[in-house]
């Protein structure tokens, strides 16, 4: 595989942006091979590799998987829509005794593909491309595992939407780091650094949106209610986290 021309690491990272409008350009098929290849080498529990990626390519698919994901037009107009599992359908034909009821092992697979996706995207934005986490494919999981028809011990996650960019939207800002960094043990968060954040982010929303929204509102309405309730019953039908 040819080495592709490519932005350095941290240049990348510190200019991450979610990507939601793409250009009608298709990815290059050295390009796609070197972003998924990025995923591979990234780090595994144990060398376990319980990942796996579904490339989804068929229109009829996509559509499907738009109407489970709050409707979002980007999984059908990305050039490249990726769905990223929890995988020990693999492992369980390998060796038919292996225990994949065990929550661990959910965790395992779940950081395990977080850390792949990662990869693939930061690889992805180093070459020019953009792209966007879809985490919403978990709002009916057992719909998206449905359309995906996937095996038993195989566990629909999250979706990456790929693409050429058509937009140059602003930077989402992040908490100040001492909100989230901290050494020798837990810090509570300061309400005064707090204060000046959440302040930061209305001040984000109204410029980009003209949205009356700070973080503290965005918490409220995503975290006080139920937050998928049949992720559990459905991790067990799948046979994972039964213990």
């Amino acid at each position: 595989m040819s080495v592709l021309p490519s932005k350095p690491a941290l240049e990348t990272a510190l200019s991450h942006r979610s990507i939601r409008k793409f250009t009608g350009e298709p990815i290059a098929p050295e390009m796609l091979e070197a972003v998924l290849k990025a995923g591979q080498a990234a780090s595994t529990s144990s060398f376990m590799q319980p990942v796996h990626i579904v490339r989804v390519t068929d229109p009829e698919l996509r559509k499907q998987l738009r109407a489970v994901g709050a409707n979002q037009h980007y999984i059908e107009t990305c050039a490249e829509f990726l769905v990223f599992c929890i995988d020990f359908a693999k492992h369980k034909k390998i060796a038919g005794d292996v225990q994949t009821d065990w929550t661990e092992m959910t965790l395992m697979g779940a950081i395990d593909a977080g850390i792949m996706a990662q990869n693939v995207l930061l690889t992805a934005e180093s070459l020019g491309l953009g792209g966007v986490y879809i985490g919403c494919l978990r709002d009916d999981i057992n719909a998206t595992d449905r359309i995906l028809n996937l095996p038993d011990n195989v566990v629909p996650l999250f979706g990456m939407c790929l693409g050429h960019p058509a937009q140059d939207p602003i930077m989402r800002p992040r908490m100040p780091l001492p909100c989230v960094v901290s050494e020798n043990g837990y810090t509570p968060l300061d309400s005064d650094t707090y204060a000046e954040y959440d302040k930061v982010v209305g001040d984000y929303y109204q410029r980009r949106s003209n949205l009356d929204l700070d973080f503290t509102k965005q918490v409220r309405a995503t975290l006080c209610k139920e937050v998928r309730p049949d992720i559990l019953p459905f991790l067990q039908r799948k046979g994972l986290a039964k213990r």
